[in-house]
């Protein structure tokens, strides 16, 4: 039969009946997509609540950090990734940091930003003023959206209007600052944006057109420090090699970009762990990157007056411990109890000390070894796996490929037939 993806009805069905019909649409053998079908029950059925059109799950690694100390207190931490050599970097970096109280940690309130853009306003800064003037009744008006928000401490807390331009477009846009306490706030926040449009619009004698949250969450910021003991480190030379490669990262955008990237390694697996929005925490991480006009260095390493390393990190993570995946993964859940954290603040915290852990760890492979010694070892694992390598096989086949520096598909298969004795001849 001829594929197709006009599959009417296709949202209504279960997960297995999904799976029968897109094996029936795509013309292909059952055997081949068999992998795409969850094989647990209860858990294609928490998919199938989760998101439209489920027909399974994928399985991403899970590990635990060990070693971070972090505000005096001993985290074990829950990061989902698929990339090999990044839990066990973040865990070498917690060790080092130990030795000199660990991280210290900080942040702001759990406040987010919601957007409403009205369009044909004749007057623009007078608008900006009248809204400004009815700011109490825009207040009070979001607040009755969401009175167990405002019960629990949380609540809109104030507005800012700006006027938007760009050649011959122009828009007046008011933020309302929310803050949505343990929660990531994106339900909430557009909620209160939504019942504000009209009245907006009225204010400002325009037509309100887009309102929802700004994902550059720069109201709800989290920082992290750590002095790493040079000696650890392996040396003064180390040190000197970290910071230089920070300054490089910090004046050049293509090394910042990977840098950064490094960052994201630690803080997008804690933040899947916990079953949290991995895309709107690294647009606002990177956006937050480029604040001043170019885009650097998340974080800043220096040399202290005894000459250890000193990291820092300071961004914007917009992570909830209500709603959404967080409250629905079984996995999530289980991760968040792990961590122990008391607040989504808390759980942000620690999000970057392991951020500066994971940046740290990759700086120090750079200015030593290179990055591609330690990340090719593990990767090599796969590699050798992928090959056909059962396990008795797989350990030296890793230690001949990294000995001779090729990590390859063809080479593992080369050296895999190498490495099994030959048959033995068919007697008569």
């Amino acid at each position: 039969m001829n594929a197709t993806s006009r599959i009417p009805g296709f949202y209504k069905l279960d997960p297995d009946s999904r799976f029968r019909r897109i094996v029936e649409a795509s013309g292909l053998p059952a055997d081949q997509l068999r992998p795409l079908q969850e094989k647990d029950a209860a858990m294609a059925a928490i998919a199938d609540r989760m998101i439209e059109n489920a027909v399974g799950t994928i399985a991403i690694p899970l590990g635990i950090a060990a070693n971070f100390l972090i505000d005096g207190t001993d985290h074990l931490v829950p990061m989902a990734t698929e990339e090999p050599s990044v839990v066990a970097a973040a865990s070498n970096a917690a060790l080092i940091a130990r030795e000199r109280g660990g991280f210290h940690t900080s942040g702001t309130a759990p406040v987010m930003i919601a957007q409403v853009q009205i369009l044909d306003v004749a007057d623009p800064q007078g608008a900006r003023l009248r809204l400004l003037e009815a700011r109490d009744e825009l207040l009070e008006l979001a607040n009755a959206q969401d009175p167990l928000l405002v019960e629990l401490g949380g609540g809109a807390r104030d507005i800012e209007v700006r006027l938007v331009e760009s050649g011959d477009f122009r828009c007046v846009v008011v933020h309302l600052q929310v803050d949505v306490r343990d929660a990531m706030g994106a339900n909430a926040v557009n909620t209160m944006a939504e019942a504000l449009a009209p009245r907006i619009a009225a204010i400002a004698r325009g037509r309100s057109l887009l309102r929802i949250l700004s994902n550059k969450a720069d109201l709800r910021l989290v920082r992290a420090r750590a002095v790493f003991d040079a000696e650890k480190l392996g040396g003064a030379d180390v040190v000197d090699g970290i910071v230089d490669a920070y300054r490089f990262a910090a004046a050049d955008p293509y090394r910042a970009a990977t840098h950064n990237k490094g960052i994201m390694n630690g803080i997008s697996a804690v933040v899947l762990a916990t079953g949290n929005d991995t895309r709107a925490v690294e647009a606002g991480a990177h956006c937050h990157a480029c604040r001043d006009g170019r885009y650097t260095s998340l974080s800043h390493f220096e040399k202290d007056a005894d000459g250890h390393l000193v990291g820092s990190i300071e961004l914007p993570l917009a992570l909830g411990l209500v709603g959404g995946a967080t409250r629905t993964h079984p996995t999530a859940q289980a991760a968040v109890t792990l961590l122990g954290v008391r607040s989504a603040t808390h759980l942000g915290r620690i999000t970057a000390a392991v951020g500066l852990a994971q940046n740290t760890a990759a700086l120090r492979a750079l200015a030593t070894e290179g990055i591609q010694r330690g990340h090719m070892s593990l990767h090599a694992r796969n590699v050798a796996a992928a090959a056909g390598a059962v396990e008795d096989e797989i350990g030296a086949l890793v230690e001949r490929m990294v000995a001779d520096g090729h990590v390859r598909l063809d080479r593992a298969r080369q050296l895999l037939a190498e490495l099994r004795p030959e048959p033995e001849p068919h007697r008569q």
